[in-house]
């Protein structure tokens, strides 16, 4: 309860809300895959043209949202394939999928480079909710908390 409070506190109410949303479809679609395994391409697939990711490779746990991404300025063909692999997982097993990379516009980096999106070495905890958060969150999704 207290991650949600000082995360509450930092980046408001409506944005946290928002994020805990999308971790609990994350959540729920992992949860389903197993017994449902073409829930990904009826639901959040659909919805949000690929849905959230949430990367726990190099790093855990860092989310993407195709939401936020798609629309005004950009389309699928904006990332894919060229930056990032259309097969779930395949990015972070590649050893260059750091910040370094990054920073140099590669994969995030090559708009999130403080010219067509925010830096990527600014707004850390829009993306990384790190390892406590990705704890709170599993523990939400099974009800532990």
């Amino acid at each position: 309860m207290s991650f949600i409070y000082r995360a509450k506190k930092k980046e408001g109410r409506d944005h946290l809300e928002m994020r805990m949303q999308t971790f609990c479809k994350i959540f729920f679609l992992l949860l389903a895959l197993p017994i449902f395994p073409g829930i990904i391409n009826t639901t959040a697939a659909q919805e949000y043209g690929g849905g959230p990711i949430v990367f726990i490779k190099p790093v855990r746990a860092v989310i993407f949202e195709h939401r936020f991404h798609l629309g005004k300025k950009f389309n699928c063909q904006s990332c894919h394939p060229d930056l990032f692999s259309q097969k779930a997982g395949e990015v972070e097993e590649k050893d260059d999928f750091t910040m370094e990379s990054f920073n140099q516009g590669r994969y995030c980096g090559k708009c999130h480079n403080g010219t067509i999106a925010f830096s990527v070495n600014t707004k850390c905890n829009w993306c990384h909710i790190g390892v406590q958060g990705h704890k709170h969150l599993e523990e939400y999704e099974l009800g532990l908390k």
